[in-house]
């Protein structure tokens, strides 16, 4: 927000579920609100567009865990499978934005959508921020199993047919959701994922480690070092029997493509499908629009064949 220093008026840049970002400006002696732009949306109908519903559940130790939930047009009929997307960070936090491609899942392939906020988001407070530091890892993760009991409670949902994703902190928290919950999701997408925090650690740039082991734990103590150990994704990966797709940049300077490739050789030794998508000219996520097309259509196809269930599933290990 901005004020003109001779018009007195405040300047707003607005986003939303239908608005990827416009420019409104605000009178308070007048009270009027003028809008200055009209974002282009690609042909989408705003008002079709799905408006997120704040969602609220109880997690094992009975502390409220909120979401943003996008429900599917009424057209898709029968219990909506459910997307659950979780943020990195960890101290990022999901908001009720525009979607963008994600639209698609919603408007398309009539799957719910839940961006959850875990603990650790900073702007829920410093008590909020700390939960899940160090060795209170787990505790986000119970976070989604709360959650998963929550869908289970909707009518309108199908606790049967529920996909994890996230990316980086995120991608970790879908590698611990695989393994621990791997009987109550259908598939999981990994993006830049932490599959151990010993050797994330060991080969993350270096001018970022002191500020990770902040929130992590210093894999340097030897007991910090064990718990991660014990509570790693990759030592976890026989556990993971429902598909997986890992997608990487092959160039990232904060999660090493080792992260992936290491997890990605672990799992397939279970017969379980994964799929592995790197990029090698992309760093922490993908940037370049060739490439940013290629997942989105790769990440449909994926969800068509193990979430949904309408196309032929794949060979163990193979796209």
């Amino acid at each position: 927000m901005k004020w003109h220093r001779a018009l007195h008026e405040l300047a707003v840049t607005l986003r939303s579920a239908r608005s990827a970002g416009d420019v409104y400006s605000y009178a308070p002696t007048t009270t009027q609100l003028t809008r200055w732009t009209e974002s282009e949306l690609g042909g989408l109908v705003p008002a079709t567009l799905s408006v997120a519903e704040l969602a609220r559940w109880r997690s094992f130790d009975e502390r409220e865990i909120t979401g943003f939930y996008y429900r599917p047009p009424s057209r898709f009929t029968g219990n909506r499978p459910v997307l659950i997307n979780i943020h990195g960070g960890p101290a990022e936090q999901s908001l009720p934005v525009f979607l963008g491609r994600s639209n698609y899942f919603v408007n398309e392939l009539g799957v719910a959508i839940i961006y959850p906020n875990v603990r650790g988001p900073s702007s829920y407070g410093k008590t909020f921020l700390t939960l899940d530091d160090g060795t209170k890892r787990e505790d986000a993760v119970k976070d989604i199993g709360a959650l998963l009991d929550w869908i289970r409670t909707r009518p309108e949902l199908d606790a049967d047919r529920v996909m994890v994703a996230g990316g980086s902190y995120g991608g970790y928290l879908v590698l611990a959701v695989s393994t621990t919950y791997s009987d109550r999701i259908r598939c999981a997408l990994d993006v830049v994922d932490i599959s151990n925090f010993n050797t994330f650690l060991k080969n993350t740039e270096s001018y970022r480690r002191d500020l990770r082991r902040a929130e992590y734990g210093d894999e340097r103590d030897p007991a910090m070092a064990a718990f991660f150990e014990r509570t790693a994704p990759l030592n976890n990966a026989g556990k993971i029997t429902k598909p997986l797709f890992v997608v990487q940049g092959g160039n990232d300077p904060r999660v090493p493509r080792t992260e992936s490739e290491q997890m990605v050789t672990r799992v397939k030794q279970n017969g379980t499908p994964v799929w592995y998508l790197m990029a090698s000219d992309e760093g922490h996520g993908f940037a370049k629009k060739a490439n940013v097309d290629f997942q989105s259509f790769a990440t449909v196809v994926f969800m068509k064949a193990y979430l949904l269930g309408d196309a032929p599933l794949a060979a163990p290990g193979k796209p």
